[in-house]
């Protein structure tokens, strides 16, 4: 069973997920199934969690997580939102877009639509860990002191827009329809809950091109200088172009903030990049 879920856990799980979004683009309500199908992702992670964890002691629950529940039901409610405030937008402005390929296969779409998502995920990722105010937004991700599956969800609100505005604009400027853009988000959900989960899980050469556990752990260490590489939020293309990509080797060593800056409750982690007092960022 242990080997099963080590090396199968996150191909089959996310070829179910891949498959249910596919399914969800010949529904007539498909933004409501593409929501079930990312709880029901990510629930799969957190039981595959307990039958191998990556660290045992991760396993217990620490004054964190009503915070981190609070995060990922705000981001997932806000990605949601966002998702519907594109169909919204487009029907009051008429706007069709300068060219979206609508006879491509749904799945397709999906995928050509993650492109411009996922650059602008790690392009401001990216520059989140070198200036202020973005820093201390993002800060509030990189203050769990260990990693798990609701992590992938610990994120200000604030700075979870920031990082998929750019890419939003351009699919709506492309003419992006909003179920195409919803099913990128699900598989982003449950690869992030995959990403952070403390699941002792291979997926072999994979890990060079998809940002999996195996790599992403290592920029969460809480020595921070050495946690400037593996920004990649789903694919890791762009570590590669950008000469951010690092192999960790063991031992991890411990994750989070030195000094424990950032509050440990849902509201004190809203209001703590507004403080002069935040976490600063590598110069």
């Amino acid at each position: 069973m242990k080997r099963l879920v080590r090396f199968g856990a996150y191909p089959l799980a996310m070829a179910l997920v891949i498959a249910g979004v596919a399914w969800t683009g010949q529904q007539n309500y498909p933004l409501a199934w593409l929501a079930v199908l990312a709880a029901s992702g990510m629930a799969a992670v957190a039981i595959f969690e307990r039958l191998l964890p990556f660290e045992r002691r991760w396993q217990r629950a620490d004054c964190d997580f009503p915070a981190d529940v609070a995060h990922a039901i705000v981001n997932l409610l806000v990605m949601h939102g966002a998702i519907l405030g594109f169909v919204v937008m487009r029907g009051q402005l008429g706007w069709s877009g300068l060219w979206w390929p609508s006879d491509w296969p749904f799945l397709a779409q999906v995928f050509l639509a993650g492109l411009p998502l996922d650059l602008s995920l790690y392009a401001v990722h990216r520059l989140s860990h070198r200036h202020g105010l973005l820093w201390r937004l993002h800060s509030i991700h990189h203050s769990s002191r260990r990693l798990y599956w609701l992590n992938g969800e610990r994120r200000h609100p604030l700075h979870a827009a920031i990082m998929a505005g750019p890419g939003l604009l351009i699919l709506g400027i492309l003419g992006a329809p909003a179920e195409v853009v919803g099913g990128w988000f699900v598989v982003l959900a449950v690869h992030l809950a995959f990403q952070h989960a403390n699941l002792d899980y291979r997926v072999g050469a994979l890990r060079y091109l998809v940002a999996v556990a195996e790599v992403h752990r290592w920029h969460h260490r809480e020595r921070f200088e050495d946690a400037q590489v593996n920004f990649g939020e789903f694919w890791l293309v762009w570590d590669h172009l950008f000469g951010t990509f690092h192999r960790p080797t063991p031992p991890l060593g411990p994750v989070g903030i030195g000094g424990n800056p950032v509050p440990v409750s849902y509201t004190a982690q809203l209001a703590f990049p507004f403080r002069r007092t935040g976490h600063q960022a590598v110069e």
